[in-house]
């Protein structure tokens, strides 16, 4: 999937590789920022991501992984990858496509 309208995401997932630390912090910082919103954030090893995931974040490392995952349990699903934990420019897009509505992007 290329896309999803904001009012569609209830359920982000940041994916890493154990699902300790890296996308505990990262859960964080997003359930932070989009508190108020009605999203639920969590965090998971790569190769458990639900079926019920609307948008993975998960390192650019690790997206072949999360790709498969995703393809076998929910195809709908938006994976948007990146490259570091704190700050990266795709997390930012992230966050103000669903705070500004509209669609949020692959």
């Amino acid at each position: 999937m290329s896309g999803i309208e904001r009012k569609d995401i209830r359920k982000i997932v940041i994916a890493c590789d154990a699902g300790m630390g890296s996308s505990v912090m990262l859960a964080t910082q997003v359930r932070r920022q989009l508190k108020g919103e009605g999203i639920e954030v969590v965090h998971t090893p790569v190769n458990s991501i639900p079926g019920d995931a609307d948008v993975v974040l998960c390192h650019a490392g690790l997206a072949a992984r999360a790709r498969a995952v995703i393809s076998a349990k929910a195809p709908d699903t938006v994976l948007i990858p990146f490259q570091v934990f704190i700050g990266d420019p795709a997390v930012t897009r992230l966050i103000d496509a669903i705070k500004k509505g509209g669609t949020v992007d692959a």
